[in-house]
Formats: structure tokens, C-alpha cells, sequence
């Protein structure tokens, strides 16, 4: 269950900070990383994960590697701003695998897609068969990364 004000004091942003860096640590090495005993660790990082500080454990895979080396930012404009429309929009989006990333924003566009593909004729398909035929889609606005500076960097404590 998720507390909807946990306090988190040095060790647990250390804590934190260090998983962010490096998820696949053992406990040992973290409580020793942290300066604090296995079973303090392990306790600690119980509660960050009870409390929902820490939402889950996964690999950091490269998109180029795995052939998905296109990234793609997506502007969606809805034909009407409602929350049946909103909710029809984002249920569709939700089961397509290509897409990452999707907010709603305020702004020039409804949401913002990031989508990773692996070229620009894989988009063009993407794009034609599948993003223009979402519910409730009025306008698309295609922006393709031409570098990715920074991306997915760790929260700040």
C-alpha cells in the first residue's frame, strides 16, 4: 500500500541514488555502498518499495542494439477535448508497443508520443496505419531526434 506521504531521510535517498545508478547491486553490496548493515538495507529498501518511492526493477536496454535505433516525438492534436475522447485516445495508445511515452500537455498539442522505431519507413507505416487512426486524432505533428543528449537520467535528490 502506498503512502501518500512518506519522509525520506539521508540513507534513503542514498539508497535511492545509488539503485538509480546501478539496480542490479545485491543487498550486500548496497548496504555496504550506503554504510549501513544488510539487514538495515534490506529493511530500508522494503519500505522505499511498500511506500512507492521505488516503482520497479528493470534493464537498461540500448535501442540500437535490439534494431530500434529510430527515435520519434509524436504531437497529437484531438478533434474534441473531452474526457471520453481523452480516455478513448490513451486506452488505444496504451497496447502499442512502439510507443514509450505518453503525456497529455498543455500546449500546441492534446499529448506528446515518444516512439521508438527502427527507421523512418517504419514510422512512415507506423504513422499511416496505426497513429493517424486512433481514436478521436485530428492532426499529427512529427519531430525525429537527430541526437539524443540526455535521456532518462536520474531524479535528483
Amino acid at each position: 500500500m502506498k503512502d501518500s506521504s512518506p519522509t525520506f531521510d539521508r540513507i534513503d535517498r542514498n539508497l535511492l541514488r545509488l539503485l538509480q545508478a546501478d539496480g542490479r547491486r545485491s543487498n550486500q553490496e548496497l548496504a555496504e555502498a550506503a554504510n549501513i548493515s544488510p539487514a538495515t538495507c534490506h529493511r530500508r529498501v522494503a519500505r522505499l518499495v511498500e511506500c512507492g518511492a521505488i516503482s520497479g526493477f528493470r534493464a537498461g536496454i540500448d535501442p540500437g542494439v535490439v534494431g530500434l535505433g529510430t527515435l520519434v516525438m509524436v504531437g497529437v492534436v484531438l478533434d474534441r477535448s473531452t474526457p471520453e475522447s481523452f480516455a478513448a485516445f490513451e486506452g488505444a495508445v496504451v497496447g502499442m508497443k512502439e510507443v514509450l511515452d505518453c503525456n497529455l500537455v498543455a500546449g500546441d498539442f492534446d499529448y506528446l508520443l515518444k516512439i521508438r522505431v527502427r527507421d523512418i519507413a517504419d514510422f512512415n507505416a507506423l504513422h499511416g496505419q496505426r497513429l493517424l487512426t486512433l481514436p478521436g486524432v485530428r492532426q499529427t505533428r512529427t519531430f525525429f531526434v537527430m541526437k539524443e543528449v540526455k535521456e532518462n537520467a536520474p531524479l535528483g535528490f
